[in-house]
């Protein structure tokens, strides 16, 4: 028996192959959820990647501020969206960066469709 992963063009499915591969960057982000470790993080974010053993790739995906490539170094959009906030990205920015767009553009796109539906 042979399963096919599941496929939807232009979006990241996450799967347990991907949870796998951003363990590290999850639990961290999870850690968050704990001012202390916030604190910890913006006072020495280098130190705060070796407690939780990031790979370079997160590691680097973090340092950019760069979603995506967070997303692709197995981060899940929900543990992710707190370290958003700590990084001062807001919802706009994070959807800004998935879809392309700058900030502006993805807010004026929000606002036209409200007016549309």
């Amino acid at each position: 028996m042979t399963s096919t992963k599941r496929q939807i063009p232009g979006t990241l499915v996450f799967d347990g192959d991907v949870a796998q591969r951003g363990y590290e960057l999850n639990a961290m982000c999870f850690s968050f959820n704990k001012v202390e470790n916030r604190q910890a993080f913006l006072g020495d974010e280098e130190a705060y990647y070796d407690k939780f053993k990031l790979t370079d790739a997160q590691k680097q995906a973090v340092r950019s501020r760069n979603v995506l490539k967070m997303l692709n170094a197995g981060g899940n959009i929900y543990y992710l969206a707190k370290l958003a906030g700590i990084l001062g990205l807001s919802v706009q920015d994070v959807g800004a960066q998935q879809t392309g767009m700058s900030v502006e553009e993805f807010k004026a796109r929000l606002l036209a469709y409200g007016k549309e539906n």
